[in-house]
């Protein structure tokens, strides 16, 4: 004969219950059973809506977000002890479950399964896509979404991988920082569109809002959203060069002190120049340290940088667009990494010394007309690329989706894109920023103020790359006609590459339309070049 099992103190107390019935005290058994069953079940059961991979502080603050929008999150991160950390802390009372292992993961979310990777970029997002499929147990209809700072290229590579296997993958920018994360940033999502409809609630719902609109659109196929997300941040870049080579005039070529600098940044910030930047810069220099100096004058000048401004220069070029700005803004932030050599270089090469003279407060309105200007053209610029990629890539962007997402939550948010945003509503087909109204007066009103900042920095030796590619792009765009046809006259001299003749000048000799190639010197050949291609 087999042996009792221990019974639990409740079985032991209804069976000590000599007032009940045998009936009830079965029923009240089997009723203790079925709710340790529930209770079991609640444990691997598919309660979440949305699961999010990655308790960085990024990771941590989209969950709570999310939670705070009335969504079930399942948390995971690699190292199980932070998903533990977590719960008992900033997740307790919230509607957040955590994870202990990628299939647990994945088999608390309800189908379609909606999850985000939001880990370092590269390789080990490529791990956890692979850990999601061996592992995990994900199934076709599932999406997955990389909400990190990819390549474009990497996102169109697992967009095709994935849809081979019948998993929705969705490429996602996410910027705002920590904050934006918590409270709402802007989101750029592309990819597989059939995701759309099944991510849409969640992420319109966590992102930032502008005016009542959710600064999170669709962007297009592919690696589209993580592109956008690309140059988004090289914006970013010539944005905070733009700022920083006026703070240096001001310091400079001004004198102005720290807080007279803040006071300057903070009056900025009421017109057309109120943004975010412009706003972080006010309080950096108003923050003073224990001595009652200025803390940023104490930081070493030596800037770094992740790759996403350098990936859009390059891009750019791979493209034949004239990103100017944000390709000296990456530039300027090289140079200043030459600490030990600009140090040596300061001893031995001679330059002018910043004097003003003239009234600084009429000075400090030219100096943010060359801002605001510039700042036109940093975007102008950006969207001429984006305008480039959709052709090139047969992405269908919407430019003034694209400038709402941009409004709101994000490191370049601004009262300037709501300007942007109405130029591309009002005509979705403008050809340049510049072609448009408003933009065009703003950059006209601004030209006599913008060359004299340009002027000033180069008469007093103070370096302005921003400002004067700027300037230099402008007054290039807006020419007729360029030294270019000397340039070509030179390649087809030393290198047979040959040149066009303009429609004015077409003759029987030159036809019109064709490559035509000169001997410049009476000794050269008759065919252009195949292999030398400067």
């Amino acid at each position: 004969m087999r042996p009792m099992s221990p019974q639990s103190p409740t079985q032991l107390k209804l069976s000590q219950n000599s007032s009940s019935t045998p009936q009830q005290r079965v029923n009240s058994i089997s009723n203790h059973f079925k709710q340790q069953e529930s209770t079991t079940m609640s444990n691997t059961e598919a309660v979440g809506d949305f699961g999010l991979i990655g308790l960085a502080v990024m990771g941590q603050n989209l969950i709570l977000n999310a939670a705070d929008h009335g969504f079930t999150v399942v948390a995971f991160n690699r190292t199980v002890a932070k998903v533990d950390r977590f719960l008992d802390n900033e997740a307790k009372g919230k509607s957040i479950v955590g994870a202990h292992s990628i299939k647990e993961f994945v088999s608390k979310l309800k189908k379609p399964r909606r999850m985000m990777l939001l880990v370092m970029a590269g390789k080990p997002v490529d791990d956890f896509i692979e850990t999601l499929l061996t592992e995990g147990g994900v199934e076709p209809g599932d999406i997955i979404i990389d909400g990190g700072n990819s390549h474009f290229p990497d996102t169109n590579r697992r967009t095709k991988y994935l849809a081979s296997k019948g998993i929705r993958f969705v490429g996602s920018g996410v910027s705002g920082g920590e904050e934006g994360a918590r409270y709402g940033p802007s989101i750029m999502p592309g990819g597989n569109e059939e995701a759309w409809p099944y991510i849409k609630d969640v992420l319109q719902s966590i992102s930032a809002k502008s005016d009542g609109e959710p600064c999170c659109q669709w962007v297009g196929d592919e690696g589209a959203g993580h592109y956008v997300k690309m140059v988004h941040n090289g914006i970013e870049y010539g944005d905070m060069q733009l700022i920083c080579e006026a703070y240096d005039i001001m310091k400079r070529g001004l004198g102005l002190s720290g807080k007279e600098m803040a006071d300057v940044f903070a009056e900025w910030n009421k017109g057309v120049l109120d943004s975010f930047l412009i706003e972080i810069t006010r309080d950096i220099l108003y923050f003073n340290d224990d001595d009652g100096t200025t803390l940023v004058e104490k930081i070493l000048d030596a800037a770094g940088q992740k790759g996403t401004g350098k990936w859009t220069a390059i891009n750019a070029l791979d493209m034949g667009q004239p990103v100017t700005l944000i390709g000296e803004a990456v530039f300027s932030r090289c140079l200043s990494s030459l600490k030990g050599e600009r140090t040596r270089a300061s001893q031995k090469l001679s330059g002018p010394t910043p004097k003003f003279e003239g009234d600084k407060k009429q000075f400090l309105k030219n100096l943010e007309q060359a801002l605001y200007a510039s700042k036109i053209i940093s975007y102008a610029q950006g969207f001429m690329l984006m305008q480039s990629a959709a052709k090139e890539y047969g992405w269908k962007l919407q430019k003034p989706e694209i400038a709402l997402m941009w409004r709101g939550g994000c490191i370049i948010r601004s009262v300037f894109l709501k300007d942007i945003t109405k130029a591309y509503r009002s005509n979705p087909d403008l050809e340049n920023l510049l072609f448009d109204d408003f933009f065009n007066k703003a950059i006209h009103n601004a030209q006599e103020g913008w060359r004299d900042v340009v002027s000033k920095g180069a008469l007093w030796g103070i370096p302005t790359p921003a400002f004067s590619t700027a300037l230099s792009f402008f007054d290039g765009f807006r020419t007729k006609d360029l030294p270019a046809n000397l340039l070509q006259a030179q390649r087809d001299y030393f290198g047979a590459h040959t040149f066009r003749i303009k429609p004015e000048f077409a003759s029987d000799k030159y036809p019109e339309g064709k490559d035509i190639h000169v001997n410049w010197t009476g000794r050269g050949g008759n065919v252009s070049a195949s292999t030398y291609n400067a």
